[in-house]
């Protein structure tokens, strides 16, 4: 069992940032890679975000990649280079589950350098393990802060059909499963249990019924708080605050595309959910919730792709910057999206209306 915390300035309070799919497409691969140095560099990818994920106590993404070493390729069976955790690491990510449909994408050698990799660099992680030890002793992830307790868990809802690597473990849906990890993890004194599910069907913005009846699962066996992922599209959220004769519950159904090189509509973008958890008394409520709005821009730089991920509505507050003609559209079309969806079917979760102002970094270039 992993147990790690960070400083600020309440002991009473802990923040959370959720994030979607780390993807590594091919085009992102070639587009990281500078032939000056023969290394890649993804610096540009996530610094503009970085205010975000660096000022919270745990930055959780899905990283749906392996790091399983050359040759670096993309779909269908992926390995991105090092470099795209290593970013992540500098860029406030300190937590990332690896548990979906690409997990076996290179056997057991990719789940197994993949966790080395996130080892040497800190990161912590849960979903896939080296062996039934590795599972037995870190599956469930306690993030502490003070006097808060949290524990996290990851499963998805398969491997692409994939031969499973023995002795390396995926964790896959099953009930059964999920009961006996939910029972142990409760014993652990907790005070809030976030389950990670990769699930869904693929670009559906509406949810599935097979989601409804997962979630329905977790909700009687106690889980808090439910985050999403797989649909690389954004699906809706629900807070439904303690009463008198319910506990507190949260649900993210999908939070859609962090980075990837998908470009069709609803897919370039997705959202960043931030969650704070005060406790009082001994009790660990929900105090402040919301979301931001990301979007993957796309754009060309001495004739060569490059990607960055934006946050939209600072840049939709700052007449979008030096962004040109199409990419404002594009974003303004993703922007309508989003906000139709989630302002219809959200249940207590709204966009953070934060105030922000141009940085130099954000100008240019």
């Amino acid at each position: 069992m992993l147990s790690f915390g960070q400083n600020s300035l309440s002991s009473d309070t802990i923040s959370l940032v959720f994030i979607g799919d780390i993807m590594g497409h091919n085009p992102q691969i070639t587009s990281a890679f500078n032939a000056s140095s023969g290394k890649y560099i993804y610096k540009d990818v996530l610094n503009k975000i970085s205010h975000i994920t660096k000022n919270t106590d745990f930055a959780i993404a899905n990283l749906e990649v392996t790091l399983a070493g050359k040759p670096y390729r993309g779909y269908p069976q992926f390995s991105s280079p090092d470099a795209l955790v290593v970013e992540c690491k500098e860029n406030g990510i300190n937590v990332l589950i690896t548990a979906n449909n690409h997990s076996s994408d290179r056997g057991k050698k990719g789940i197994i350098r993949t966790l080395n990799k996130l080892d040497s660099l800190s990161i912590k992680h849960t979903g896939t393990f080296r062996d039934s030890l590795d599972r037995d002793t870190n599956n469930l992830i306690i993030l502490t802060k003070g006097n808060i307790k949290l524990g996290l868990l990851n499963y998805t809802y398969g491997i692409n059909g994939l031969p499973f690597p023995s002795p390396t473990i995926v964790n896959l849906i099953d009930t059964i499963v999920l009961t006996n990890d939910i029972k142990m993890s409760q014993e652990k004194n907790i005070d809030k249990l976030i389950v990670m599910f990769h699930w869904g069907k693929e670009y559906e913005s509406q949810i599935s019924q097979e989601q409804i009846e997962l979630s329905d699962f977790l909700i009687k066996k106690g889980v808090d708080i439910i985050i999403g992922s797989h649909p690389h599209v954004l699906q809706r959220m629900e807070h439904f605050p303690k009463t008198d004769t319910t506990t507190e519950l949260f649900i993210a159904y999908s939070l859609g595309n962090f980075v990837s090189n998908q470009r069709t509509r609803k897919r370039d973008g997705g959202a960043m959910l931030k969650i704070t958890l005060t406790k009082t008394n001994n009790k660990t409520n929900i105090s402040n919730k919301g979301y931001y709005l990301t979007w993957v821009h796309k754009y060309k730089k001495d004739g060569k792709s490059k990607y960055e991920i934006l946050p939209c509505l600072e840049y939709e507050r700052n007449g979008f910057y030096n962004l040109d003609d199409e990419s404002i559209s594009k974003m303004k079309l993703f922007l309508h999206d989003s906000r139709a969806l989630l302002q219809q079917k959200n249940i207590n979760i709204n966009e953070i209306k934060y105030q922000s102002t141009p940085r130099q970094s954000q100008r240019g270039r």
